[in-house]
């Protein structure tokens, strides 16, 4: 069983269909015993981090991840929550999870791609994700594959070692992470197609070992 964990962040909905698709048995919880029952959980997440961290501790659920991550079950965090697994956000100034310590910084305001036309913040729309380091839920994933952005800020880790694949998008910045047997994605996997669809099945077979 996976547990998607519910903390008002949104995004649920599409996160189960693309679990179903792959014959996966899940549940949409905040329940403490549920989450700590499951075989893998993941944490998803759309929207502003302050109001994510304080749903959080309403809810009693930031001590639930850090005892998942513990536990050394599978964890994955998608978009908002890829960011607050760190340990600070400029979105609201905003002490994080701190389950890899970082930070979570603001794309700059003026960006321009080749040919100087302006880009546009949020980074909204399906971009490229270049692997950086090996790992068993980034398998497969071949050059070209492409990937569903939607987000203003992104995951800037302490160690470069937890860093897994990285985007060019004005700059380069980081769109997946993973530390022991937490893994994240600042894309949404299941928004992206095949390939996000076989991104999930990996993790879905992932044992939490890197």
């Amino acid at each position: 069983m996976i547990a998607v964990v519910d903390y008002d962040a949104g995004n649920l909905t599409s996160v189960g269909r693309a679990l179903a698709h792959l014959g996966q048995k899940y549940v949409i919880t905040r329940n403490h015993d549920e989450i700590m029952g499951a075989d893998r959980v993941v944490f998803p997440g759309v929207g502003a981090a302050a109001s994510a961290m304080e749903s959080l501790r309403r809810y009693g659920l930031a001590d639930v991840l850090k005892r998942v991550l513990a536990s050394g079950r599978p964890l994955l965090g998608i978009c908002l929550g890829t960011q607050i697994i760190t340990g600070y956000s400029e979105e609201g100034s905003v002490p994080c999870l701190d389950l890899i310590p970082g930070r979570v910084r603001a794309f700059p305001l003026a960006m321009t791609e080749d040919g100087g036309r302006p880009l546009k913040i949020p980074h909204m729309g399906w971009n490229t994700v270049v692997v950086r380091k090996p790992h068993p839920v980034l398998q497969d994933m071949e050059e070209g594959d492409a990937f569903y952005f939607v987000h203003g800020y992104y995951p800037e880790p302490e160690n470069r070692e937890h860093i897994l694949a990285t985007t060019a998008y004005g700059i380069d910045f980081v769109s997946a992470m993973g530390f022991e047997n937490l893994v994240a994605t600042q894309f949404h996997p299941e928004k992206s197609g095949e390939p996000g669809l076989r991104l999930l099945d990996h993790f879905c077979r992932w044992e939490g070992r890197p």
